[in-house]
C-alpha cells in the first residue's frame, strides 16, 4: 500500500514530460477531470504485475496509445509509443517504488536488493512489447538518466501546470473520490487534501521543486519528516494479511467507474 503514497508525484513528472502532457491535454478529459486518469489506468497498471494474464493486459494497455499522437501547443509532433515518452511513463513507476521503500519503509536495500528490485521493474516493462533501447541497464544508470531528464527535459506543459494548480490550491471543482457521492467527497477533502498536497510535494526531487518553483519551506520538510517517520513505525504495527487486504480494496475503489473488464483483485 505504501507505495501508492509517492503517486500523485510520479503523475506530477509524467505531465512535465511535453509528449505525455500533450497526449493527456488532447485525447482526454483531463481539464475537466483530472483524477479520472488516475481512477481509471491505476487499476489496470497493476493488473500487468498481479493479475495471471497480466502480459496479456500489458499488451492491451500498449495498444489503447496507438492512436494517441499529434502535434503539442509549441508545434512539436508527439506519439505515446515513441520509446524515450513511454519509457518515461514507466520510470516513474519505478522512480515511485524505490522511493517508496526510501521515505516510507522501516527496511533499507542494500546494493544487491536495489539491483533485484531494478531488474524487476524492467522485467515488468517488457510485458509491455515495446522498444526496450530507452531502459537503462542497471539502477545506477536508471537514477542518471532519470535526473537528467528531470534537470534537462520536464516542462511546465499546461496540463502539469493545471496539476500544480490543483496541488497547491484544491479545487472546488474537482472530484476526488470517483464513487461514494456528496459527503464522502466532503470528508476525503477534509481528510486528506492537506497530507496529500504534503506528500506530493515532500516526494518530488528536489530538482523538480526548484526548476518549477513549487513552494518547500524547512517547515514543510520537517511536517513532511515526521509523516513519514510516523507512516514508518505505524506500518510496523500492520500485518502484511491487512495491508495486502487494504491494496487490494484501494484498487478495486479507484478502478470502481473503469472499464467493465478492469481487473479486479480476488477477494
Amino acid at each position: 500500500m505504501r507505495s501508492l503514497l509517492p503517486g500523485a508525484a510520479a503523475g506530477l513528472m509524467q505531465l512535465m514530460h511535453p509528449g505525455i502532457g500533450a497526449g493527456v491535454s488532447e485525447h482526454s478529459a483531463f481539464f475537466d477531470a483530472p483524477f479520472d486518469r488516475i481512477h481509471r489506468s491505476v487499476p489496470q497498471i497493476w493488473a500487468t504485475i498481479l493479475a495471471p494474464d497480466g502480459r496479456e493486459r500489458a499488451r492491451d494497455i500498449r495498444d489503447l496509445h496507438r492512436t494517441i499522437g499529434g502535434v503539442d501547443e509549441r508545434n512539436r509532433r508527439y506519439h505515446a509509443l515513441e520509446p524515450e515518452t513511454f519509457w518515461w511513463a514507466h520510470a516513474t513507476f519505478t522512480w515511485e517504488i524505490f522511493k517508496s521503500v526510501e521515505v516510507f519503509h522501516p527496511e533499507t536495500l542494500t546494493a544487491e536488493d536495489r539491483e533485484r528490485l531494478y531488474a524487476e521493474t524492467v522485467a515488468w516493462y517488457s510485458r509491455y512489447g515495446v522498444s526496450m533501447r530507452p531502459v537503462p541497464p542497471d539502477h545506477a544508470s536508471f537514477r542518471a538518466k532519470f535526473w537528467r531528464v528531470c534537470a534537462e527535459q520536464l516542462e511546465l506543459t499546461p496540463a502539469a501546470a493545471r496539476a500544480l494548480e490543483i496541488a497547491r490550491y484544491g479545487s472546488g471543482t474537482v472530484t476526488l473520490m470517483p464513487v461514494g457521492g456528496a459527503m464522502v467527497e466532503r470528508a476525503g477533502r477534509l481528510v486528506a487534501e492537506r497530507p496529500l498536497r504534503l506528500i506530493t510535494f515532500g516526494c518530488l526531487p528536489t530538482i523538480v521543486r526548484e526548476r518549477f518553483d513549487i513552494p518547500w519551506t524547512p517547515l514543510d520538510q520537517a511536517r513532511f519528516g515526521a509523516l513519514a517517520l510516523a507512516n514508518r513505525q505505524g506500518y510496523r504495527m500492520v500485518p502484511n494479511g491487512l495491508n495486502h487486504r487494504a491494496l487490494r480494496g484501494m484498487l478495486r475503489y479507484i478502478g470502481a467507474q473503469t472499464r467493465e473488464d478492469r481487473y479486479q483483485p480476488a477477494a
